[in-house]
C-alpha cells in the first residue's frame, strides 16, 4: 500500500469525534463566523470527500471537483445555520458528496440521451480554408502603418486594454481607440 493511499486510509477510518465536528459547525454558524474552523473543517475533510471522489468517479480531476463542490456548498449551508443537527456533520458531508457524484451522473445520462435523440439534426460547421484568412489578415496587417499594426496585435493578440496599449506606446487611450478604429478600416 502506497503511503499516500495509507494517509488517505487513516482520514478516513479515523474520523473526529462527533463533539469536534460540532464544535466545528457551530463555529462556522456563529455570526461573525470562525475563519480558522472553516480552514480545519477543509483540512479535515478533503482527504475523506477526495477519496470518495476517486472511489465513485474513478478521476483525480473530478475528484478534485468534487472536493472543491462539497466544501463550498457545506460552508455555505453552515454559513447560514441550514445545517439542523450540527453533531452530524460527517453524514451532512457524505451526503452531500453522494448527492453530487449522482446529480454528476444524471447529468451526463441526460447529455447522452439528448445527444443521440437529435445529433442526426446538427449540421456540421463550414469548413473554412483558415490558411486563406491567415495570409490575407497578414497582407493586411503588412499594409498598415508601424503604430496602428501595434495597436491592432496588441488589442487583438495581446488581448490589452486602451489605457494598457495606450501606456505601453505613450498614446492616450482615447487615440488608442481612434487609431484602432482607423486601422481596422
Amino acid at each position: 500500500m502506497h503511503l499516500l493511499s495509507r494517509r488517505y486510509a487513516a482520514a478516513v477510518h479515523e474520523p473526529a469525534p462527533a463533539s469536534e465536528d460540532s464544535d466545528l459547525a457551530l463555529r462556522i454558524a456563529a455570526p461573525r463566523g470562525d475563519a480558522a474552523a472553516e480552514a480545519e473543517l477543509c483540512r479535515r475533510f478533503a482527504p475523506r470527500i477526495r477519496l470518495y471522489g476517486l472511489r465513485h468517479l474513478r478521476s483525480p480531476t473530478a475528484a478534485a471537483d468534487l472536493v472543491q463542490d462539497v466544501l463550498l456548498m457545506t460552508l455555505q449551508k453552515l454559513r447560514a445555520g441550514a445545517l439542523r443537527e450540527s453533531g452530524k456533520l460527517a453524514s451532512f458531508i457524505l451526503g452531500t458528496c453522494r448527492q453530487m457524484v449522482i446529480d454528476g451522473r444524471r447529468g451526463g445520462h441526460r447529455r447522452e440521451r439528448i445527444l443521440e435523440t437529435y445529433a442526426a439534426d446538427l449540421e456540421p460547421a463550414e469548413e473554412t480554408d483558415e490558411s486563406l484568412d491567415i495570409e490575407r489578415l497578414q497582407l493586411c496587417l503588412a499594409r498598415l502603418a508601424e503604430r496602428e499594426r501595434s495597436v491592432l496585435v496588441m488589442t487583438f493578440y495581446g488581448d490589452q486594454p486602451a489605457d494598457e496599449v495606450g501606456t505601453a506606446l505613450g498614446l492616450t487611450p482615447g487615440n488608442v481607440r481612434v487609431i484602432r478604429h482607423r486601422g481596422i478600416e
